[in-house]
């Protein structure tokens, strides 16, 4: 059957066909409850009545809904209306790996990247006991986040794995063929699949060596002009060599695919991990260190080493005289080289100038604060007045001034050091900025709009708006005239757009000028009236040219560089006006952030969850200290977005929460551990949500959603009332109680607990719900005190706890003791009586949780925490973050003549 534009299957619109299949035609429609795009996935009408394709329907759907990896297609809902069945996925915006292969193969680092990707779904089903049976390229997406796995409409359940000895020995419980035919497709099929046999997961690992192979040398592995001619092939023949096709390609990616193909499964890789494995190391290994070496080559590389060395020299001079004051020569060749930064940094700001970096990161007490690294210096120094500092972090033109967001309030500081001076309060969370000649300064916001202020301060006013729609407006770049500027809207119809500050909000352009997820940031050029968009597209950063009179890209496209790093919508690159780009590789080092137990002594006892490029940044243990909620972005997936995750710490297996593609955080358990608050932003602005913690039903509004950041604290033993943190543009950071609804008890008018004129955060009730223990900055640094907790005045007068500074209180369970982390990441303990009166000893040191380990990595372990309700173990975030440097490049314009 075909569906009108239009037609409305429960809550979903369908709004245009996308394609259509022997299991399924599949639409482009509108959720019009969450105000998002899905994609809808049918049985046609002639099948609709067929038991066999329904079975195989339901089967998706349950096979689908069973599994939750990043590069699985996420299934949203199913339903039935006047007989049409239908799944709703999530609508990937992209192109099917067979259609980009009828351009020729894939560059090497794209197959290695996709290929570990598709080997991780694969291996997340065949844990889950999930034979896919139908691996081809046109299963496999590619969208601007990396591979999609899609279609499981012929997979087939197994009983799953009892250890990973067994991971894919599991056999399939019937027959492969079904009504005497076999399923899949034949270029792909293994040789079990052809002749019949049970499968296991090793079934997938060959199709996905064919799927290698072709994606490497552009053509299939098993090639015929016939299905029988195809299955013989498969049976009894060997492919091609590629390294016949391919000479230059890594003979330990030759090696691996050829395993893949082994006729016998026994030869073959015996899990799809191990094969993700591999992968990853022959990227990390990198492509030109595995790439073979002809003999002749070798003498030749001898004689030029001396040579290399001289021109070493030759570089190091040219870069010390390209970045010297007042001695400045013109470098015409283009230099690249690797500049370290100090552990912790994941963003970062060149100058217009290109002769230093701006970034954030972690400062002696573990609190953020702004560093400045010139090209030709060896150190960093800090800027003091920054402590705590937020994105974004953006220069003056001019290279003076660096502006930053700090609580709810935008500032600015000299670059060579001074006391920061407000721009403007704002209650929203800012995204991205940028500063134009004129004196204007713009930035993003998460759920608002781009917003702008006079650089010498002012009252914000929003220049964009999303009307009330669930998406965000942020990393705004200005063009050369200082009026015109792009920036990314997300996540529906995600892409760069141009906008003007001489327009109203209701007057800027609908039109979108570049389909991506991730940030663009515009580069002036010396031709006049032509300039460079630079964008993200598959982990590759990527230069466009750019017409700045008609305000539109001309021609195509130039790669600057592969496997380039991003998270949370922004790539980690920066450009300078003086021809200056640097930008972080991908992560292919050890793991960013893993949750690890120690004890009060500070011994390790061991590290919980999956192994993963992870940033973690908020973590919150059940009641009952089995899983942890926390909020994270992975890393390796270009323009992922933080949400929220659950983690089984006695399996060690992620479960993601939450699904929204705007940022979601602060999640925080109910008493009974049924439910997690936490903090998102939703149509109307951000609010604090909450939902079932076995992930069923909807999201509940605990407040309501305005433009006032709002982030939970905790959730009182009683289950009556929940505190958070709010933003107040007069008085900063506050302390508000939300009452909530219990049985016929409606939920009551929020109230404020602490609203003083300086910052109260990270409120804690105690056991008891007597007191609530907090942050306040009052002393002229933050520090821990404890109050009276009263649901109608909150009066009542308050102890100081902490004596040296303090954040991140936590009660132990029976209220006994009181923790938090000294401003020298040390974890602290103090005696406390919770009883009529408050009473608290000597804080003591229990160990130091703020440690630099080795010389290849480091260890900051102060950032995210949390105690086991006994207080004997803490469970605390150690982030570890990668020696290899940013890689800086002189004159980058001059590779776009070479291409």
């Amino acid at each position: 059957m075909s569906l009108a534009c239009g037609t409305k299957l429960g809550p979903y619109q369908i709004v245009a066909p996308l394609g259509a299949g022997g299991m399924g035609e599949v639409y482009r429609a509108r959720d019009t409850r969450l105000e998002r795009t899905v994609a809808i996935k049918i049985v046609p009408a002639h099948l609709s009545s067929d038991p066999v394709r329904k079975q195989r329907f339901e089967r998706e759907a349950k096979i689908i809904s069973s599994l939750n990896h990043p590069h699985i297609c996420v299934l949203h809902d199913i339903g039935s209306q006047d007989g049409v069945d239908y799944l709703v996925m999530e609508c990937l915006e992209g192109q099917t790996l067979a259609k980009r292969l009828e351009k020729g193969p894939l560059s090497l680092d794209q197959v290695l990247q996709y290929g570990a990707q598709i080997a991780g779904a694969l291996d997340r089903a065949h844990r889950s006991g999930v034979v896919h049976r139908d691996l081809k390229p046109g299963n496999v997406m590619l969208t601007p986040i990396g591979a999609k796995l899609l279609d499981f409409g012929l997979a087939k359940p197994t009983e799953p794995p009892a250890c990973a000895a067994t991971l894919t020995a599991a056999t399939m419980p019937s027959p492969v063929s079904e009504q005497g035919t076999i399923v899949g497709t034949f270029q792909y099929m293994s040789p079990e699949q052809i002749e019949g046999k049970e499968l296991d997961g090793r079934s997938d690992i060959f199709s996905l060596g064919g799927v290698l192979y072709e994606m490497v040398t552009g053509q299939c592995a098993f090639q015929a002009r016939s299905h029988l001619s195809v299955a013989s092939a498969i049976l009894e023949k060997e492919p091609e060599s590629i390294s016949k096709l391919k000479p230059m390609t890594p003979p330990a990616l030759d090696h691996a695919i050829r395993r893949c193909l082994a006729k016998d499964p026994e030869e073959r890789w015996q899990t799809a991990r191990d094969l993700a494995l591999e992968l990853k190391w022959i990227a990390e290994m990198g492509a030109k260190n595995s790439a073979p070496t002809a003999p002749g080559q070798r003498k030749i590389r001898r004689e030029w080493l001396a040579w290399g060395v001289a021109a070493l020299l030759g570089i190091t001079v040219a870069l010390t005289s390209f970045v010297y004051w007042g001695k400045r020569p013109a470098v015409a060749g283009l230099v690249r080289f690797g500049l370290p930064l100090p552990p912790g940094n994941l963003t970062f700001a060149l100058s217009p100038d290109g002769r230093r970096l701006a970034f954030p990161a972690p400062g002696p007490d573990g609190r953020n604060l702004i560093w400045i690294r010139a090209l030709d210096s060896l150190e960093s120094r800090s800027l003091p007045g920054t402590e705590n500092v937020q994105t974004p972090v953006f220069w003056s033109p001019d290279s003076r001034f660096i502006a930053f967001q700090l609580g709810n309030k935008l500032k600015k500081i000299d670059a060579s050091g001074g006391p920061p001076q407000v721009i403007c309060d704002t209650s929203v969370t800012a995204l991205g900025g940028a500063w134009s000649r004129d004196g204007t300064i713009i930035f993003g916001t998460l759920g608002n709009g781009i917003m702008k202020v006079p650089a010498t301060g002012g009252a914000p006013t929003f220049i964009t708006t999303t009307s009330g729609r669930n998406e965000v407006h942020v990393f705004p770049s200005f063009l050369p005239d200082g009026r015109h500027f792009v920036y990314l809207r997300a996540p529906e119809d995600a892409g760069i757009y141009i906008g003007s500050v001489d327009l109203k909000p209701e007057q800027q352009s609908s039109k979108r000028m570049l389909a991506t997820p991730v940030m663009a940031v515009y580069a002036p050029s010396t031709e006049p009236g032509m300039g460079r968009l630079l964008f993200m597209q598959e982990g590759s950063l990527l230069a466009q040219p750019f017409d700045e009179r008609r305000l539109e890209l001309t021609d195509e496209p130039v790669v600057l560089a592969e496997r380039v790093a991003s998270f949370l919508l922004s790539g980690v690159y920066s450009v300078s006006s003086s021809g200056v780009l640097a930008y972080r590789p991908a992560t292919t080092g050890p793991d960013l952030s893993t949750l690890t137990w120690f004890d009060r002594s500070g011994k390790e006892l061991g590290a919980v969850g999956q192994p993963g490029g992870y940033a973690y940044f908020d973590l919150a243990l059940s009641p009952d200290a089995t899983r942890v909620a926390a909020s994270r972005i992975d890393l390796t997936v270009p323009g992922s977005v933080q949400g929220i995750w659950l983690v089984d710490l006695a399996r060690g297996v992620s479960t993601r929460f939450t699904f929204d593609l705007t940022p979601d955080s602060s999640p925080v358990w109910s008493p009974d551990g049924g439910h997690i608050a936490f903090a998102a932003a939703r149509t109307g602005g951000t609010g604090i949500y909450q939902k079932a913690s076995n992930g069923t039903g909807k999201e509940q509004a605990l407040t309501a959603a305005t433009n006032e950041q709002k982030v939970p604290n905790d959730w009182s033993r009683d289950g009556r009332f929940l505190l958070y943190t709010k933003q107040d543009a007069k008085t900063k950071a506050d302390l508000w109680v939300q009452p909530l609804a219990i049985d016929a008890t409606p939920a009551g008018a929020a109230t404020p607990f602490a609203n003083t004129e300086f910052n109260e955060d990270q409120g804690q009730f105690s056991p008891n719900v007597h007191w609530v223990a907090y942050v306040s900055d009052e002393s002229g640094r933050s520090e821990i005190y404890v109050q009276p907790f009263s649901a109608t005045t909150g009066a009542g007068s308050k102890t100081q706890v902490s004596r040296d500074g303090g954040n991140q209180p936590r009660w132990r369970r029976d209220g006994r003791e009181l923790f938090y982390l000294s401003l020298d990441g040390n974890l602290m303990a103090v005696d406390v009586t919770e009883g009529p009166i408050f009473k608290a000893g000597m804080p003591r040191s229990l160990f130091r949780a703020l440690v630099v380990r080795g010389r290849r990595e480091s260890l900051l372990g102060v950032l995210r925490w949390d105690v086991a309700s006994d207080g004997k173990r803490f469970l605390i975030d150690t982030v570890r973050t990668s020696s290899e440097p940013l890689t800086v490049v002189l004159n980058w314009t001059t590779e776009l003549k070479k291409k």
